[in-house]
């Protein structure tokens, strides 16, 4: 009597997660995509650990959820996880009002960003 079922949008080897509402501009966020996207699982997980961005953890917290979602909902081998993609939306800005001299005032952008991560599964033979 519920709703029908959606069709699975990924392949089979494929998994997602979305971090949504992030508070850092989608150019700042962007670079942290840039250096994780392509690479092993591991490999993306350790460069996060150790960048020095503040929003970087919460980058490894969207990752680690993609390979949980891998491993417990699609039953993937984590070891041959790679990163797909890893790509940045905008979502709101937040407007703010900055009292300037002579009774002016500035705008002041407060932007917030989505980030989603798909890791895929290639066997040991083909990543290399």
């Amino acid at each position: 009597m519920g709703k029908a079922t959606t069709e699975r949008a990924l392949p089979e080897n494929e998994a997602k997660a979305v971090a949504r509402m992030l508070r850092v501009s989608p150019q700042k966020l962007n670079l942290l995509a840039q250096l994780i996207r392509g690479k092993k699982v591991s490999t993306a997980l350790a460069d996060l650990e150790f960048s020095r961005k503040r929003i970087s953890t919460e980058v490894r917290k969207c990752l680690e959820s993609a390979i949980a979602n891998a491993e417990n909902n699609h039953d993937l081998d984590v070891d041959d996880l790679v990163v797909k993609e890893a790509f940045v939306g905008k979502a709101l800005v937040l407007k703010r009002f900055h009292a300037r001299a002579r009774g002016r005032g500035a705008r002041i952008l407060k932007p917030f960003s989505n980030l989603t991560i798909v890791v895929r599964e290639v066997p040991a033979r083909e990543a290399a």
